[in-house]
């Protein structure tokens, strides 16, 4: 079925490749499907039947939310992608007065009802609902069990014509194609083919955050929450490194991930996990888990650094070739960021297509225009996650000259959130990326900032 921006003459291209069937592939492949006849992606994983965790996605078993703003990019999308995760299990949140959010040294945010929802649910669920609707399109194929071994080109770089990939009986196949997006988790392939080309790489910013969390899944006692689905608490920064968060998930079960830094780990034993969450600046998620059952191991994983490809800042880059998600930027999960940006690149790329399908050469200019709006979109949750990782002295990378501004700016502004309901809003639809960073910069909010961080 076409979306309501292509006809059935916007084709721009025969074939289109995507590597990797996670959130960022899934979303890129459906973006493609009106304006190319075929769109194969490729999955180094067997996919699975149901929501089943598998090995290509290292977080598949940590605790997963979909941020109001990426409901929003996925409904764009995806039309009617709610109520399929309604359907399939997914816990609809208010965010407004459904989940208590403890910082310590503030005061409680005041409880309204949003107009808007965010959804928790497992990572497997979001790509399964994801899969089925893609699967919907007829000419997206997607082959599980085939690894993508090197995107292929001209000699000098200026085009990509293809892909060679490992099939399920390890046999290589070559797949021409006009173009290939790589929504890889490290965009390696991408960086090789620059490389081999002699073509300069992107420069990268990185911050080092060494962060180690871990996750487990429970049957929460009845009542176990009170009055609120979900918890989150936050560390007492700098001094203190634990987050916590327990919200809810499909089957009436509830997902607990703890967070910690450098050497300070989440156990993997089970009564000591839980033990952990006493580490936290409140009591708050430890005492509504007394009595709860785990049902499942805990999984830990490791994120060393957040880091950003500055694709979009090349003179320069080949014709057909499109990294997107973390393939371009891998933000510190801990504020949930990385699934939104990828579906708003993904709907970056529709709107782009379909801009271009009237072009000469449509694919002419695509990566260039793609990569520099990925560009700007990225820099607003890069300074509202990312930069703030550096209240922790312990944390590697540049410094910005302004950091002490903008973290008590930040600290002033969630201050001021506290007190009033619609600062507390718009805080939080700019964290959803509902919202530019820049609807923080109207001046009277600003001059109220501005009041609020004298006080200090």
């Amino acid at each position: 079925m076409l979306n309501e921006f292509a006809t059935a003459s916007s084709h721009v291209g025969r074939r289109a490749i995507v590597i990797g069937a996670g959130v960022s592939g899934l979303s890129a492949a459906n973006a493609l499907a009106d304006h190319f006849e075929e769109v194969i992606v490729l999955e180094r994983d067997e996919l699975p039947y149901g929501a089943t965790p598998r090995p290509g996605a290292p977080q598949g078993k940590q605790a997963h939310g979909l941020l109001g703003g990426a409901i929003k990019a996925l409904e764009e999308l995806f039309p009617g992608f709610a109520r399929d995760l309604v359907q399939a299990g997914a816990v609809p949140v208010n965010h407004g007065f459904e989940i208590l959010l403890e910082f310590p040294r503030m005061d409680p945010f005041p409880r309204r009802e949003w107009s808007w929802l965010t959804y928790s649910l497992s990572r497997p669920l979001i790509e399964l609902t994801m899969r089925r609707r893609v699967e919907q399109q007829g000419n997206i194929m997607l082959r599980g069990g085939c690894r993508a071994l090197e995107i292929i080109g001209t000699t000098d770089g200026s085009d990509v014509t293809g892909l060679c990939c490992e099939t399920e009986d390890g046999s290589p196949e070559i797949i021409s194609a006009d173009i290939v997006v790589d929504a890889s988790q490290h965009g390696a392939l991408s960086l090789s083919f620059l490389k081999s080309a002699g073509r300069p790489v992107p420069k990268e910013t990185t911050i080092g955050v060494d962060i180690r969390y871990a996750t487990a899944l429970f049957a929460p006692s009845p009542g176990a929450l009170g009055e609120f689905k979900a918890i989150v608490t936050f560390p007492n920064a700098p001094e203190g490194v634990h987050y916590g968060y327990l919200s809810p998930v499909e089957n009436n079960c509830c997902q607990l991930l703890l967070v910690g830094r450098g050497d300070d780990i989440p156990p993997v034993d089970g009564d000591a996990f839980l033990a952990y969450a006493q580490k936290l600046s409140t009591p708050t998620i430890y005492n509504a888990m007394k009595g709860a059952k785990r049902l499942s191991e805990v999984a830990r994983y490791g994120f060393p650094e957040s880091k950003w490809r500055h694709f979009g800042r090349l003179d320069s880059f080949p014709r057909g070739l499109l990294p997107t998600g973390d393939a371009i930027c891998c933000l510190n999960p801990v504020y949930g960021q990385g699934i939104t940006v990828a579906v708003q690149e993904a709907n970056i790329l529709r709107r782009l297509l379909s801009t271009n399908a009237l072009e000469p050469d449509p694919l002419a200019t695509l990566a260039q225009a793609f990569l520099a709006e990925a560009e700007s979109l990225i820099e607003g949750p890069w300074a509202i996650s990312a930069v703030p990782d550096f209240i922790y002295p312990q944390t590697r990378g540049e410094r910005p000259e302004d950091l002490e501004d903008r973290l008590k700016s930040q600290a002033a502004l969630a201050r001021l959130a506290t007190r009033d309901p619609a600062v507390c809003e718009l805080f939080a639809e700019v964290r959803h990326l509902l919202k530019p960073l820049s609807a923080l910069d109207n001046p009277e909010l600003v001059r109220r900032v501005e009041a609020e961080m004298a006080t200090v």
